[in-house]
């Protein structure tokens, strides 16, 4: 279900690389599909449980942080709603697959997602985590949304729009059910959680994991027409970087993905306040480069640094606000196969040329390395305790 890299290792341990393991990552045994659907059925919870355990019994001793399930939101929706990622099931009007139901199935998925997070964390709450002293939580992707105009429709949209992506992970663990405008909207798609399911909620976890890349503008779709898509379907809300022909921030190689550095420190105070400030880390966040351009114009990457330099100012305001921020993952280390996207876009901070398997330190790794060492950075994270 998932990777334990040789970052596990005591001799990397030594130096001084810590991992942060993601128990699954989007992929799952083809035998457990092949039985009986994998995440639509409540049987992955019980094995589920059974391979975090062995995780935790044989890396425990090195491994600290653990994440149970990586953006569980962002998979079910590709997964079992546009039915582009495997298992590949969806039907009209999200998609046009051979199999499947989008109206129902990503909301059964995830609900056997957030109950087998919540099976491993029992498992590693009840025998794992007083001896190993590790913490363990679960990681969700969200945009930050704000409405396209003042009016109430739209602001109303607006917290569907985060209902409908963040909320719908974070809320049942945390507060023991689904955001309000999911169950109005969905009524019976909804799953339900029993009784005996909300008392192993109750496990709950120690720290949110939050990709966040981008933010968008939203148009409410409930009282007024819109031309949906299958995405926001039920969420009846339209996401758009437009307002008034102005984009809400710089463009880059992704479709959607606009640099608002603002919205890093809005969702982080967002999170906050909701879940009375439980530890965060940023998981991912990074700037989507264009894979076109001569060698030397990829490897002077100046709108990384600006992105990110942006955005850990936004971050740090969050920070110094209260939130309770206690890392952060630039993605990525390295240039990398981007799913659908393949290698038509770069993340990496490093530049890896995949004919000559050559990897080159782009603008930003420099950049970085100095914010990283810089004397107030080292200050702060020794005033904090984290080891430097």
């Amino acid at each position: 279900m998932g990777l334990l890299t040789p970052f596990c290792t005591k001799a990397n341990i030594s130096f001084g690389i810590q991992p942060f393991v993601t128990i699954n990552h989007f992929d799952i045994p083809q035998e457990l599909e092949d039985r009986y659907g994998s995440w639509l059925s409540t049987h992955i919870q019980e094995d589920f449980g059974y391979f975090a355990e062995v995780c935790f019994r044989e890396f425990g001793d090195r491994v600290k942080l653990w994440s149970t399930i990586n953006e569980p939101n962002l998979f079910a929706r590709f997964a079992y709603r546009d039915g582009t990622f495997p298992p590949g099931r969806c039907s009209e009007p999200y998609g046009n697959c051979h199999t499947g139901d989008s109206k129902t199935e990503p909301y059964r998925a995830v609900h056997n997602m957030i109950l087998s997070h919540a099976v491993a964390v029992d498992i590693y709450r009840k025998k794992y985590q007083v001896k190993q002293g590790g913490s363990i939580g679960i990681v969700v992707t969200s945009k930050w949304y704000e409405p396209l105009t003042n009016s109430t429709d739209d602001c109303l949209a607006t917290e569907r729009a985060l209902s409908f992506e963040l909320l719908w992970i974070l809320d049942p663990i945390l507060l023991g059910a689904y955001p309000q405008p999911m169950v109005e909207i969905l009524g019976s798609r909804l799953p339900s959680f029993t009784l005996e399911e909300k008392k192993l909620l109750q496990s709950k976890l120690d720290f949110i994991g939050i990709n966040h890349y981008a933010s968008n503008y939203v148009e409410d779709c409930m009282f007024s027409l819109c031309d949906l898509d299958g995405y926001d379907f039920d969420a009846l809300l339209l996401k758009t970087g437009y307002r008034n022909g102005m984009l809400i921030g710089d463009p880059t190689a992704m479709p959607t993905f606009y640099v608002v550095p603002r919205g890093i420190e809005n969702l982080v105070l967002y999170i906050m306040e909701r879940y009375k400030n439980i530890p965060m880390y940023i998981t991912e966040n990074g700037y989507a480069q264009e894979s076109k351009g001569t060698y030397e114009e990829l490897l002077n990457d100046t709108q990384r640094i600006k992105f990110m330099s942006s955005y850990l100012k936004f971050l740090h305001s969050a920070m110094r606000k209260g939130a309770d921020v206690r890392g952060y993952f630039c993605w990525s280390l390295l240039d990398n196969f981007e799913w659908a996207h393949g290698y038509t876009v770069k993340f990496g901070l490093y530049h890896v040329d995949f004919q000559m398997l050559r990897r080159t330190a782009k603008l930003s790794v420099n950049w970085y390395k100095k914010f990283l060492n810089s004397e107030m950075l080292q200050t702060k994270a020794k005033t904090l305790g984290f080891e430097v």
